[in-house]
């Protein structure tokens, strides 16, 4: 077993037993040596769409699942004071408006989704959970924000974006505001995109910075 598979089972022991400070040591020990953004990349984001699948499985408790949030907090915290993502590397013209669907509560992959965005550059306002689709537009709209991305973890709640898309296209912004979704869920059945309405989807945070320029790009021509 690679030593980077070695962490990796660390890591997952640890968000599985909820211990937050072991969990951090784990991170920060990595990070110190390989840098915050390979720690990200390597160890914790295949990590997180672990514990992210047995918590759509039902495996995980609200517990474990609040713990490892709180982890994914403090680790941002400690990457963006360790100067390897500067203000200078974000884009005045990359805005994105992200949240969890109406009545999803499951912020982990989304916050994971925050960190790998910024590191993109990107200028990212975070709505939180269970955010309503009236609220998701008017912040783009606010904003300038040309991509919205939403999470879900649960197929009911997935169906939810529906809203989303029904009201950007209500308020004639169909291509100018480009609709990302994610979330555990959308691993398991990819077609569930275009049936609530979705631009484009990817399996995980660290292909999003793609995704979304890719969704600037189209959102672009209809400016």
């Amino acid at each position: 077993m690679t030593t980077i598979a070695i962490q990796q089972n660390k890591l997952m022991e640890a968000l599985i037993q909820a211990d937050k400070e072991k969990a951090i040591e784990i991170i920060t020990e990595w990070a110190q040596i390989h840098t915050y953004k390979n720690t990200l990349i390597s160890l914790f984001q295949p990590v997180l769409d672990k514990f992210g699948d047995l918590w759509y499985k039902g495996e995980i408790s609200l517990a474990q699942g609040y713990v490892a949030g709180l982890i994914a907090e403090e680790v941002f915290i400690s990457a963006s004071k360790s100067g390897e993502f500067s203000k200078e590397d974000s884009d005045n013209n990359k805005i994105a408006v992200i949240g969890n669907a109406e009545d999803d509560y499951h912020g982990l992959g989304r916050k994971l989704l925050v960190i790998f965005l910024k590191m993109g550059g990107w200028q990212i306002y975070d709505l939180g959970n269970d955010v309503v689709a009236k609220d998701f537009v008017d912040k783009a709209i606010e904003t300038g924000a040309s991509v919205i991305g939403v999470s879900a973890m649960m197929y009911t709640t997935a169906h939810n974006i529906k809203k989303l898309r029904e009201e950007i296209d209500a308020r004639n912004l169909t291509g100018k505001i480009q609709l990302a979704v994610g979330g555990a869920i959308f691993r398991i059945r990819p077609e569930l995109c275009a049936e609530v309405g979705g631009d484009g989807t990817v399996d995980n945070a660290l292909e999003a910075n793609e995704l979304f320029l890719k969704l600037k790009e189209i959102s672009d021509r209809y400016k």
